[in-house]
């Protein structure tokens, strides 16, 4: 039995190692970079305001910068009244923190679909009309709920992730799914038993370290150490450290049309 569990562990870690340095090799967006040049173009996802009046609300993913870019994503979530010439862009980051400020970040701006330092983001969901308006009246309170706006820590949490998926639970009707790679989306401070960031199930997490979730939207996920291991039966996908879900969720173009 001991061997088994060697082997077992050996071959874990080999797979939690596999993705981040596959990825760090063929990925020059896993490389070092200068931050100050890397494209933040568009991807054109998000209806331009000035041409698309009715409201929306979208959540996006990207490769962080730099290495650790090969192991985890960043996400935010941007949101569009009805007739409003802006979206708010909704999210956390670590350096908005000093001078006694909070680490959540909103954003005005016509572009919410922008590369982050460079990595293309993935559209997560794409939400609009009167369900977009509905999920917009409760952004603010759910927004302002987070635990922890002066807290930043990149492993386990509370980070980016962390922001996304606690709005995400608080708003069950974005039905938001995020990645296996959105490192911190398991961290919950002391509540062990929650509700899955998607709202179609519930999830077991300690410091966001161990735990289980088990979702429609995500399947079942395995967390060890921050890292996920997940199968979606539904959707005929599992989930691998680094490189997150196999074969990866369908991006939605502007037009609602899977690309």
């Amino acid at each position: 039995m001991r061997k088994f569990l060697r082997i077992l562990g050996g071959v874990t870690f080999g797979l939690a190692l596999a993705g981040p340095l596959l990825r760090f090799v063929v990925d020059p967006n896993a490389r070092a970079q200068d931050w100050r040049t890397a494209s933040t173009a568009p991807m054109g996802w998000a209806p331009n305001p000035a041409d698309y009046e009715p409201a929306v609300v979208q959540a996006y993913a990207a490769r962080t910068f730099g290495w650790r870019g090969a192991v985890a994503v960043h996400c935010w979530i941007a949101a569009k009244p009805s007739g409003a010439s802006q979206y708010r862009r909704y999210e956390v980051v670590g350096f908005n923190l000093g001078g006694n400020r909070s680490a959540i970040r909103e954003t005005e701006t016509t572009t919410p679909d922008q590369r982050w330092y460079g990595s293309e983001p993935m559209l997560l969901q794409d939400i609009r009309g009167a369900e977009a308006e509905k999920i917009i009246a409760t952004l603010p309170a759910a927004v302002a709920s987070y635990p922890y706006p002066r807290s930043y820590q990149v492993w386990p949490g509370p980070n980016s992730n962390t922001f996304i998926a606690h709005v995400a639970r608080e708003i069950p009707e974005l039905k938001l799914a995020l990645p296996g790679n959105a490192f911190g989306k398991d961290f919950v401070g002391w509540h062990v038993v929650t509700s899955a960031p998607s709202g179609t199930g519930f999830q077991m997490s300690i410091a966001g370290l161990f735990g289980v979730l088990a979702a429609g939207k995500e399947g079942l996920e395995v967390n060890v150490l921050g890292l996920t291991f997940g199968v979606d039966p539904l959707g005929l996908a599992v989930t691998l450290p680094g490189i997150g879900r196999i074969p990866a969720r369908s991006n939605w173009t502007a037009d609602g049309i899977k690309k």
